[in-house]
């Protein structure tokens, strides 16, 4: 997915892509830690910012990998950095941040990156039967049903702050613009109504 970055804090350059740009002049010794912030649940096509620490401090090159993708940009005096990021589609997205030349990492973070959809949910009174990529339907059953998407495939969906990640179990749905059946056991860890719109990272 392509994807855009700007950034920017005090005594920094625009970050560019890996390979591009001069390395930082080493200060204060070895690098000991590197942190790394980020919001875990965002929207498509909205920014998002993306900042850390190093240890020791002082003015270096950071390289934050996100997406497979390498940005750099240049911590201040203080040792931190910032980064403004955006994502143009949804999906799962994996940062993590390192000074250039170093070997010491941050801990890597997950960024949910979501998309509106319609839904619905459906099961009771289909209890018991199987459903189309195998199994057989229940009232646990977590899943959902999807037109296109191959089976098993995972889906992370969020409604009202609650978040489940769950399987492709099914087809459907075919009424209206619906993209997404739930199963009941989804809608009940959402607090999902019978219809509305959730948002998905596929």
């Amino acid at each position: 997915m392509a994807m855009m970055v700007t950034a920017g804090i005090a005594g920094a350059t625009t970050p560019v892509l890996s390979g591009t740009a001069p390395e930082a002049t080493t200060a204060g010794g070895p690098v000991t830690g590197v942190t790394l912030k980020v919001r875990r649940n965002v929207m498509a096509h909205h920014g998002v910012t993306l900042r850390g620490h190093i240890a020791p401090s002082g003015k270096r090159t950071v390289v934050v990998e996100v997406g497979g993708r390498k940005l750099r940009t240049k911590t201040n005096d203080a040792g931190a950095y910032r980064l403004r990021w955006h994502a143009s589609g949804a999906g799962v997205y994996r940062a993590r941040a390192k000074v250039a030349g170093e070997s010491v990492r941050s801990h890597p973070r997950r960024i949910n990156v979501y998309r509106s959809a319609e839904a619905s949910y459906y099961g009771p009174g289909l209890y018991g039967n199987g459903v189309a990529c195998g199994g057989t339907l229940n009232p646990g059953t977590l899943g959902v049903a999807n037109k296109t998407l191959p089976c098993g495939s995972k889906v992370t969906l969020r409604y009202h702050g609650k978040t489940v990640t769950v399987p492709v179990i099914d087809r459907g749905p075919y009424s209206g613009n619906r993209e997404y059946d739930l199963t009941a056991a989804t809608k009940a860890k959402l607090g999902f109504p019978s219809t509305g719109r959730v948002l998905s990272t596929r």
